[in-house]
């Protein structure tokens, strides 16, 4: 079997973008059993100032937006590439936007494990489809708990430093790379792949891919 391929990803759990992307690229590989892509998730924010606590859901999206009508705006797209991607998203009952820090810690813990794309997994449909606050610790626990995870051994890190810093550094050698938008996607440290792109894209690379072995 030829070597596998390192395909990096730069993801937010609360990026709808980023959920629409892991959806498509899921359905790919779903389809190309035999592709050869060996992934790693790494930590963006989109909000690395956000407070640790996070925020009103409602006040951050009109702060960002400019009001209530610029907030619709923005997302009419999301709603309309989510549902063509077969996901119903839970806006309505989402009431905050987490600070994402402890989320992308859990993601890093759960690589270590070899669970680290069923965290992400995790986290998406906590947050978007349940409408839970991935920016509180027991939910995160919870989540962990999901996964085979040891919550126990997760609450006692969530409530320590360890790994935020890394986390931070992180998120910002991506920016200093050049990276300014989430998903994006690096295939084979080389090609960097913006955004939510089709199923259909994904299935060419892997051919490519497989032509070029």
């Amino acid at each position: 079997m030829s070597d596998p391929i390192k395909l990096d990803i730069m993801s937010d759990p609360i990026c709808p973008w980023c959920y629409i992307g892991k959806t498509h690229l899921d359905r790919a590989l779903q389809d190309h059993p035999n592709h050869r892509f060996s992934i790693e998730w790494h930590p963006f924010q989109l909000n690395p100032d956000m407070p640790r606590d996070g925020m009103d859901r409602r006040a951050y999206l009109e702060g960002k937006f400019g009001g209530k009508e610029g907030a619709v705006r923005a997302y009419a797209p999301v709603v309309e590439h989510a549902k063509a991607a077969g996901l119903n998203i839970n806006f309505e009952g989402m009431k905050r936007t987490p600070n994402t820090l402890n989320a992308h810690r859990l993601i890093h813990w759960a690589g270590i494990e070899g669970r680290q794309t069923a965290a992400v997994a995790a986290l998406f449909t906590a947050y978007f489809v349940e409408a839970r606050d991935i920016g509180d610790k027991e939910v995160l626990a919870d989540i962990a708990d999901s996964i085979e995870m040891d919550a126990a051994v997760v609450t006692r890190l969530l409530n320590t430093e360890e790994d935020a810093q890394s986390i931070r550094d992180r998120d910002v050698h991506s920016r200093q790379m050049g990276i300014t938008s989430v998903p994006t996607f690096i295939v084979a440290n080389q090609h960097a792949v913006p955004g939510a792109q089709p199923p259909e894209l994904w299935a060419k690379v892997i051919a490519d891919l497989a032509g070029e072995s």
